[in-house]
């Protein structure tokens, strides 16, 4: 489901009388429950289906393979303190905050997160050099989502 059709179902259960709304789609099952002043929402992904086996007369060669190990990101990772939307810049065209290769000291804001129309400055925990940008500009960001390393 599009991200800005997300949003604006959010907002809607929010200014309205609405305690729960769900909506199913092609691409999977959202479920937006109000309650207690807070808006909680609940992707369901659709369930993939299965491959058709191959007929009984190919013989089917054993796979041995095992997936590659993802390299855990080595220094200090910063994690995003909430749910929502990640923008690298103050607003669409302005420079970045950090690139890779930038120095940055604690309390420096390193990037926003958008959550419930309200814009969060996220600053870095700890002094040093930013080696890698692991959040997406303009994506979803989950709590305790790896944003940058900084080392």
């Amino acid at each position: 489901m599009d991200l800005r059709k997300l949003k604006t179902l959010i907002d809607l259960v929010s200014e309205s009388n609405v305690s729960e709304l769900e909506i199913t789609e092609a691409e999977g099952k959202v479920r937006i429950v109000k309650g207690g002043g807070a808006v909680v929402q609940q992707f369901v992904a659709a369930p993939v289906q299965a491959p058709v086996a191959a007929p009984a007369t190919a013989p089917a060669a054993p796979v041995a393979e095992s997936p590659a190990p993802v390299a855990a990101p080595t220094g200090h990772v910063v994690k995003s303190p909430m749910v929502g939307t990640f923008y690298r810049a103050s607003s669409p065209g302005a420079k970045p905050f950090v690139e890779v290769g930038s120095q940055v000291k604690e309390g420096e804001t390193i990037c926003i997160i958008e959550a419930m129309k309200i814009l969060n400055e996220i600053e870095a925990d700890k002094s040093g050099t930013v080696t890698r940008i692991l959040g997406e500009n303009g994506q979803a960001v989950e709590y305790g989502q790896p944003l940058f390393v900084i080392e």
